[in-house]
């Protein structure tokens, strides 16, 4: 095989990767009839957790269970229901934990509490633990200072 069909067939391989793109396009749902919906949908299937895959939003997994849910929440915005009644549905048939940002409530408020208390515990312990360093360090000082004036009384040194 010559150069020049070597550079042709590596050209044509990656012209072939580069369109092979759409044709794994994950969310293969039909656009909504306007763009207001598509957007909303868009929002939607981004910041709802995928249920099997647990670390992919809607939009980006490829699990049937995905499609699925995506298929729900366009039927759902088709219906005429608001993002917020949508995101409650979700969450009374899947849990919090289909939310990827989820609610502020009692019931998880430690979990938003939690980095600034946290972060307060670690300063209050820092802190102790330099001013302990800082007292045995003057106290390491004096004790110098009294080896030396003792050493100094011994020798006969005025």
């Amino acid at each position: 095989m010559s150069r020049v069909q070597s550079l042709r067939a590596l050209l044509l391989l990656c012209a072939a990767l580069v369109l092979a793109g759409p044709g794994y396009a994950v969310d293969t749902t039909p656009p909504l009839p306007n763009a207001a919906l598509q957007q909303r949908y868009y929002n939607l299937t981004h910041e709802l957790r995928c249920m099997q895959c647990q670390s992919e939003a809607l939009a980006d997994s490829s699990v049937g269970l995905a499609a699925d849910l995506r298929v729900q929440v366009r039927e759902l915005l088709l219906a005429g229901q608001s993002d917020d009644q949508i995101r409650d549905h979700m969450v009374a048939r899947y849990g919090e934990f289909i939310l990827f940002r989820p609610r502020m409530t009692w019931r998880n408020a430690w979990l938003w509490a939690a980095p600034s208390v946290l972060m307060l515990v670690g300063a209050a312990v820092g802190w102790r633990i330099l001013r302990a360093r800082a007292r045995l360090v003057g106290a390491d000082a004096d004790a110098d200072a009294d080896a030396d004036d003792d050493a100094g009384g011994e020798s006969g040194k005025p």
